[in-house]
């Protein structure tokens, strides 16, 4: 896992690829959580022998905002900050979701530092490109870049 410490540790990496997480299996259990706390319930996401009939995926499939809603915490066995005095998420330029992720699948996370700017007094504006790739497929499930801003 990268730690980056500093401001200038940061803006050093622009353009790496930080890595990889580990795979995870995506659930119905974890889609059916989603769909709770979202009030997304649509069938091709809960209703599995519905999705097995009459989905062109053979099953359920993730919401893409969960897929998304995986990069923070994939993203923590990637890359990390050490003595920050405050770390926020400030939004995404883009996000695309290229194709979907059937339940049961497994997913990771890879992540390069894209873009890295000094906004002054030790805090500075990051942005991470993320791929989340399913095991087995060519498309990714999800492309976005995300920004967050930190304060050393």
């Amino acid at each position: 896992m990268r730690v980056f410490g500093s401001a200038t540790e940061v803006l050093t990496a622009v353009g790496s690829e930080l890595g990889s997480s580990e795979w995870i299996t995506v659930t119905q259990e974890r889609v059916d959580q989603f769909a709770e706390a979202t009030g997304d319930h649509q069938w091709i996401h809960v209703d599995v022998e519905r999705a097995k009939a009459e989905s062109p995926y053979g099953g359920t499939i993730a919401h893409g905002f969960l897929s998304l809603s995986l990069l923070p915490m994939l993203g923590a066995q990637i890359y990390g900050f050490e003595g920050v005095k405050m770390a926020l998420n400030y939004g995404s330029n883009k996000v695309r979701f290229p194709s979907p992720v059937l339940v049961g699948s497994k997913v990771r996370l890879t992540t390069t530092l894209a873009e890295a700017t000094d906004l002054g007094d030790g805090a500075i504006q990051i942005v991470f490109g993320h791929t989340l790739a399913v095991e087995g497929t060519a498309k990714p499930a999800v492309v976005a870049e995300m920004v967050v801003r930190v304060v050393f």
